[in-house]
């Protein structure tokens, strides 16, 4: 099997996989014969995940650690070759991860505090019109997801909707959905969030081509489940300001704010040295200065670097904040991103221990075996996950923990792993209900009934996830 120059990781994992189950590896461990054992060992695996998460409510970072642990004792490894699968796995993960979700945690905390957000807002609602002001509440999600968590971006944002919705007597669905929408988009299917981050090292997938294909996906993605369907459950759904949230001023104060040309470079800045990488490595020879110098400026550890000091100097220090505020909040944005760092390399330890164990090799066989294509394969995995478990996080980690041998077995690169991504973040995004916290924040902020919530973000999420997993169809059938 050919890999990329630039994948050791994806070379690492290869050799890691028996050839056939049962032999031991080069690294001595001792495999069950029985393939049906160790099938059935995975799926033991992941029912316990489930149960742990959900009746349990135990923390999923540890929950991973301890399914992981469980398999590798089940399928017959060595006590010492399971720890060194934990650490490889977990150190093989944090060493891109770590760093991709703390830098752009800070970043997007630096956007948060200095304003850039409402100015985002407030700049696109006037440059639309308030006649087009649900495309404006759409990409204004679509650009402050990419460097803001979801849920703080629906915070600081929420009160906007609400004086839109005191100024028209509309729905608060109208604008509310729009928002959530393009927040929701980028939230899955655009770096440097940290689910596609996730999904993209555990399978070893170009950056630059899932933020290609996030784009492509979340744009019409944003569009149907945004406008189109905002405007149709708003004449169904007439949702007014509830009467436990303070009402906010009419408009946004911008006094002082950064500038929309500042706030807009700053955030696209990583994106597009990703993507000139990506791009110049396909097109130009390998040995031409061009590729050398974006492959250093347009890896995500550079990209991201330069992008966080840039915020550090033009919306902290240059704007009056001293060194020691700006260090304070990029340690305050750790916190958050702490934890999703942890339950991201615990699901590289769970991917890990399934292919040194050699159940990925078995499963990874029977996946190669099945008529459906691995992006659609790739969906309902994610799906299954998704909707029994609520976490969008825990669906993608697993769904890409299970693709990963199939990946191997198929000799998989390039293009159509940021399909693969894609597909992944499609399925936890899809039918998000009662179990999922995104569902309860929406709830609440809205005023909403349980029914009510089912038939608008809901339906919105699953809207999301269906268009984007028809894009990375329609886009696989050429790459």
């Amino acid at each position: 099997m050919h890999f990329p120059k630039s994948d050791a990781k994806a070379q690492r994992d290869h050799r890691r996989i028996p050839l056939v189950a049962g032999r031991a590896s080069n690294r001595g461990f001792v495999h069950m014969d029985n393939a049906t054992t160790l099938l059935l060992s995975a799926l033991g695996g992941i029912i316990l995940l489930l149960y742990l998460v959900m009746r349990l409510r135990l923390h999923a970072f540890v929950a991973l650690l301890t399914v992981s642990l469980i398999v590798g004792l089940t399928t017959g490894m060595d006590l010492d070759a399971i720890l060194q699968s934990v650490q490889d796995g977990m150190g093989g993960t944090l060493g891109f991860v770590a760093t991709v979700v703390g830098l752009g945690a800070m970043f997007g905390k630096m956007l948060e505090v200095s304003g850039g957000v409402d100015r985002l807002a407030s700049t696109l609602l006037n440059r639309f019109g308030e006649n087009r002001s649900q495309w404006a509440m759409g990409v204004t999600g679509f650009l402050v997801a990419i460097p803001v968590f979801l849920d703080v971006a629906f915070i600081i944002l929420v009160p906007l909707i609400y004086a839109l919705t005191r100024r028209t007597g509309r729905s608060l669905l109208y604008y509310g959905i729009p928002l959530l929408a393009g927040l929701a988009v980028t939230h899955s299917f655009i770096p440097p969030t940290p689910g596609p981050i996730a999904v993209a090292e555990l399978i070893g997938a170009d950056l630059g081509y899932v933020i290609l294909f996030g784009a492509m996906a979340g744009l019409p993605a944003m569009i149907i489940a945004g406008p189109i369907f905002g405007r149709y459950i708003a004449k169904h759904i007439d949702a007014g300001i509830p009467d436990y949230m303070e009402l906010p001023k009419d408009e946004i104060d911008s006094t002082g704010l950064p500038s929309f040309k500042l706030i807009l470079a700053i955030i696209l800045l990583p994106l597009v040295l990703i993507v000139l990488n990506t791009v110049s490595g396909a097109v130009l020879a390998d040995d031409n200065p061009i590729v050398t110098t974006l492959a250093f400026v347009g890896h995500p550890f550079v990209a991201l670097t330069l992008a966080t000091l840039l915020s550090f100097v033009f919306l902290g220090t240059r704007r009056g904040m001293s060194r020691e505020n700006v260090m304070e909040v990029a340690t305050k944005a750790l916190e958050p991103a702490g934890i999703i760092i942890l339950v991201t390399g615990a699901g590289g330890v769970f991917k890990q221990m399934l292919i040194d164990s050699g159940v990925g090799d078995v499963m990874g066989q029977m996946m190669a075996d099945s008529a459906l294509p691995p992006i659609l394969l790739a969906f309902l995995i994610s799906t299954a996950v998704r909707v029994v478990q609520g976490s969008a996080t825990v669906a993608m980690i697993t769904a890409a923990g299970l693709m990963a041998p199939l990946i191997s077995t198929l000799g998989l690169e390039g293009p159509v792993l940021g399909l693969i991504v894609i597909a992944i973040a499609s399925g936890a995004t899809v039918l998000s209900h009662v179990n999922d916290s995104g569902f309860w924040l929406v709830n609440r902020y809205f005023g909403l009934t349980e029914a009510q919530t089912l038939k608008s973000w809901t339906v919105m999420e699953t809207l999301i996830g269906l268009v984007g997993l028809a894009v990375a169809l329609i886009i696989g059938l050429f790459v």
